[in-house]
């Protein structure tokens, strides 16, 4: 349109990784919330061919929001474009792509440019937007190159696991439960014995991340855990405030309807900090005994939890 004021920036930033695995990295946006830091959820809406629709929930600026931007991937180039749907105020526009290139079998360029406008055009929202473009490219680039040069490594790092219980009772019950975060202190005791141990040493605050959720389901909780919920069947959540020895952890309650019953399910990925398991651990510990560490402390709690939505829910199916 003519007299829009739109601007640009241009990030670049050699990465050590092969480029289609930097590349990957960027098109997989499901994984997103493993890369990027104020990520917290990403579902894709549509997919067709090579474009696809995905609504991505961030925080920003101490608070969880969400958009909705489309992209268009074009592996054969090593390019991707994207564009918000629907901006948030003072944006009018936002859009941009991702271009990798390879400069040795080892190492690849990545170049992230962005194009804005702001509403009326206004010069001082524009400068404003500018800003917190220039910031957030720099995070995401250096996150993706963190990432991408973890390579074999991170993923050894990584751990994925579950935790289900099938419960006699309303799925909606069971949903109100979990998603009743705010009562969990006056309904749960805490966990006892080894498990209590292992997280005073290791966490240093409830692993699990109960928080305090907003009225619209979505959650920066006093211990810095985000959630987004999905009403009556999902519930996701990343801990933003980690404790040592994890350097990642997400996950997600599911809850499952069968005939008259449910299953009720919780899923964490985690990843091991390995610079801190000798501060947490002890020297000598390793990455299987730190996963063995998590595993041990977040079933416990996610287990407890289960327990308690089931007697909840069975009590009021009995009602």
């Amino acid at each position: 349109m003519a007299g829009e004021d739109r601007r640009g920036a241009e990030h670049t930033m050699t990465v050590r990784a092969p480029v289609d695995r930097v590349y990957g990295l960027v098109a997989a946006a499901e994984d997103w919330p493993r890369v990027f830091p104020p990520l917290v959820h990403v579902d894709c809406l549509e997919r067709t061919g090579r474009r696809d629709v995905i609504r991505v929930w961030a925080v920003a600026d101490g608070e969880p929001r969400g958009c909705v931007s489309r992209r268009v991937l074009a592996p054969d180039r090593r390019c991707i474009g994207f564009r918000q749907e629907v901006p948030v105020p003072p944006v009018a526009f936002l859009g941009g792509r991702w271009e990798f290139q390879p400069v040795s079998a080892r190492e690849c360029r990545v170049r992230l440019w962005h194009e804005y406008r702001a509403v009326d055009d206004d010069p001082r929202q524009l400068a404003r937007i500018g800003r917190t473009v220039v910031r957030r490219a720099r995070a995401e680039l250096e996150a993706l190159r963190r990432s991408a040069e973890l390579g074999v490594r991170g993923h050894e790092l990584l751990l994925s696991f579950e935790d289900s219980v099938r419960i006699a009772g309303s799925a909606d019950d069971v949903y109100a439960f979990i998603s009743e975060a705010q009562l969990w202190s006056e309904r749960l005791p805490s966990a006892g014995g080894a498990a209590a141990v292992l997280a005073a040493g290791a966490w240093g605050r409830t692993p699990c991340g109960r928080g305090r959720p907003a009225g619209d389901g979505r959650d920066a909780g006093r211990n810095g855990t985000v959630r987004v919920c999905f009403p009556p069947r999902r519930i996701v959540f990343k801990q933003t405030r980690l404790p040592a020895l994890l350097s990642l952890h997400t996950g997600s309650w599911l809850f499952t309807p069968c005939g008259d019953a449910v299953t009720a399910t919780s899923r964490h990925t985690v990843a091991v900090d390995p610079a801190a398991i000798g501060a947490v651990l002890g020297e000598g510990a390793g990455v299987a005994q730190a996963k063995d560490v998590v595993r041990s402390v977040l079933g416990t709690d996610s287990r407890l939890t289960l327990r308690y939505a089931k007697e909840y829910a069975e009590a009021r199916c009995l009602r």
